[in-house]
């Protein structure tokens, strides 16, 4: 049995595989020696998804080691999966938003550019995290989030739209405000549209 998620294709119950972001390379004032370095972090996301869960189906229910390999296993996998979307969400192919984007992101927020104000802010907020634009199917409402620890703060059942990596290692070596400003130069805006069904 095969499961399709985006471009990325999975044999169900197979260990999961680290995906090629190769594309990455020439990323407008993001070095590429910090996006290597970014993703072997991502590697270490998905070699430890797979550890665990091997571990999990070996060890007894309810041990003490199995409770805190379970505690951790959500760290791990939205480790993964947060960093596959937040390099999917970047190329050095920058083009502008479209116009049904920027409208249906800025009706949200009076506008394209107030949306993008708050954003920006949410990542100037002191500590480690990710900044998240997400879509509430329920209400059909866009709605931007601070998520500090990877498995900790996320809406349940929102999709997340933009995500923008914020812990240090992303932008080692660069000030806060200027790699926020190179990853706004970065986004790749066609696949935000895919996300949001545009």
């Amino acid at each position: 049995m095969i499961s399709k998620r985006g471009s990325h294709v999975q044999e169900v119950g197979s260990p999961y595989r680290v995906r090629d972001f190769s594309t990455l390379v020439g990323l407008r004032n993001i070095p590429d020696a910090l996006v290597e370095a970014h993703l072997k972090l991502y590697q270490g996301y998905v070699h430890n998804t797979n550890l665990l869960t091997e571990r999990l189906k070996e060890a007894e229910v309810g041990t003490p080691e199995w409770t805190e390999m379970s505690r951790r296993v959500g760290f791990e996998v939205n480790g993964m999966r947060l960093h596959e979307l937040y390099f999917d969400n970047l190329s050095p192919q920058f083009s502008g938003p479209s116009l049904s984007v920027s409208e249906r992101i800025g009706a949200g927020w009076g506008s394209m550019a107030e949306w993008e104000k708050e954003f920006r802010a949410m990542g100037h907020i002191r500590g480690v995290g990710w900044v998240i634009l997400y879509r509430d199917p329920v209400a059909d409402r866009l709605s931007n989030h601070w998520i500090t620890l990877h498995e900790e703060g996320h809406p349940a059942g929102f999709t997340p739209l933009l995500v923008m990596d914020v812990w240090e290692h992303a932008y080692s070596g660069m000030d806060r405000p200027r790699y926020i400003e190179a990853f706004f130069e970065n986004i790749c805006w066609s696949r935000v549209a895919d996300r949001l069904g545009s």
